[in-house]
């Protein structure tokens, strides 16, 4: 005789899969809220949390002004490259 416990056995293993999902879930969430919900990633760039957000245009273009600005290229240079960048000087 089984005494009622040889089908129930199946199902106790899925107890015990959803009792640990459960836990690991307590555990993810237990540490967002601890760590403020940011995710614990804090930018580590110029640009910290309290930083104005960057200025308008592509990183391309950032680039192609500062080399402007330093001498490394001609103003027809400078023109030429936007242009293939798509965008209006």
């Amino acid at each position: 005789m089984m005494w009622g416990y040889g089908q129930g056995m199946a199902w106790m293993w899925l107890w015990v899969l959803l009792l640990l999902v459960g836990i690991t879930l307590l555990v993810f969430l237990s540490i967002k809220v601890i760590s403020g919900g940011r995710g614990g990633y804090v930018p580590t760039g110029p640009q910290g949390p309290g930083d104005p957000p960057p200025a308008k245009g592509s990183s391309a273009r950032q680039i192609l002004d500062e080399r402007f600005a330093k001498g490394e290229l001609t103003a027809d240079q400078y023109r030429e490259h936007l242009n293939v960048l798509g965008e209006a000087p």
